[in-house]
């Protein structure tokens, strides 16, 4: 990791009390967004093993945003695969997974969330909250027509995308999920995640040298100016600054309830297949696969698995591994496909 692993060793060692006690933001969300920040599109150009063509969707819920998701394979396809990253990254992170998964058949949708990627960036922290990101994802969902998915989601692409999944649960046929967790305000703050929380992800001066240090190959200077090419400056950083604060880790943060609720209503009914890859080398999700596997119905009898050499962002590690994992689930969980929506008859 070098210099990524060695920035990121002296702001740890530099945390102070204060800065690891922080409150949680309870008042995001809660007004209009007033500043919308864009992008430029020469920041996405030439980038590494990165071909595929950009697809926008206007969200109207929360301001006019323009969310940004890739789209590929058939759109005739019989299912679909949903890939969602996490905080600091985007789409990018799922490169080399998306061709063998286009290769099997399958549609690849995977977005960008807000203030990350190509998507648009509000300009505030407070105009980024957990509920916002559900509506948003939810509201891409519904709106592009994805039905009969499978989703794979990492990072805060888990804390968001199983939301969705609560919200449109027929929509998904299968669920799964690496170095991710569904909080729900009684963990308390692991120490490697409080010092993230309250230190790293505030002060760390590049996303890309971050992704570098939280892997467990060394990225080239190339994938590393891709992840820092969203955030032209420090302006364009408040959702990734903001999000790691936002994880409901205490009985006080918001959405506790809503979480709670996902558990409750879906999860601890969920019968449908679920998956658990986690990986081997990463402190903050260290074991954080074993509440899915013991508290969700359709996780009993699957091929879980943990991946070995790999980091936090396993994508960037093994996504070969990943891409097979996944389409092997698939094969061995076929699923009645959900019939054509229904319509009233007059």
């Amino acid at each position: 990791m070098g210099r990524s692993g060695d920035i990121f060793k002296k702001l740890a060692a530099g945390a102070t009390p204060e800065e690891l006690s922080f409150s949680a933001p309870l008042d995001n969300g809660l007004t209009p967004i007033s500043e919308v920040l864009r992008t430029p599109d020469e920041h996405f150009r030439d980038l590494p093993d990165f071909p595929f063509q950009p697809h926008y969707f206007q969200s109207r819920s929360h301001g006019d945003i323009r969310i940004h998701y890739l789209d590929e394979g058939p759109k005739t396809a019989r299912e679909t695969i949903l890939l969602m990253h996490g905080e600091p990254s985007w789409c990018f992170l799922y490169r080399h997974m998306i061709p063998p998964l286009v290769a099997a058949g399958l549609r690849v949708v995977a977005p960008d969330l807000v203030g990350f990627g190509r998507s648009d960036k509000p300009a505030r922290r407070a105009d980024y909250s957990y509920e916002r990101h559900v509506s948003w994802m939810s509201e891409l969902v519904v709106a592009i027509g994805l039905d009969n998915c499978t989703l794979f989601a990492q990072d805060w692409g888990g804390l968001i995308g199983l939301r969705v999944v609560s919200r449109y649960p027929e929509r998904f046929l299968r669920i799964a999920i690496g170095n991710t967790a569904l909080p729900t305000g009684n963990q308390g703050f692991a120490e490697a995640f409080k010092i993230w929380a309250g230190v790293v992800s505030q002060k760390f001066p590049h996303w890309g040298l971050l992704v570098d240090a939280s892997v467990v190959r060394t990225l080239s200077p190339a994938e590393q100016d891709a992840y820092e090419a969203p955030f032209p400056s420090e302006a364009f950083k408040a959702a990734s600054r903001e999000f790691p604060r936002l994880v409901p880790q205490y009985p006080d943060h918001a959405s506790v309830e809503e979480n709670m609720g996902a558990w409750r209503r879906v999860f601890e009914r969920w019968q449908k297949p679920f998956l658990t890859l986690f990986s081997d080398s990463d402190p903050v999700t260290k074991n954080g696969e074993k509440i899915w596997q013991r508290r969700v119905p359709g996780a009993k009898g699957q091929a879980h698995h943990i991946v070995e050499k790999a980091g936090h962002f396993l994508q960037e590690d093994k996504p070969l591994e990943l891409a097979e994992r996944i389409l092997e689930f698939i094969r061995r969980n076929p699923c009645a496909l959900n019939p054509p929506p229904a319509t009233a008859k007059l």
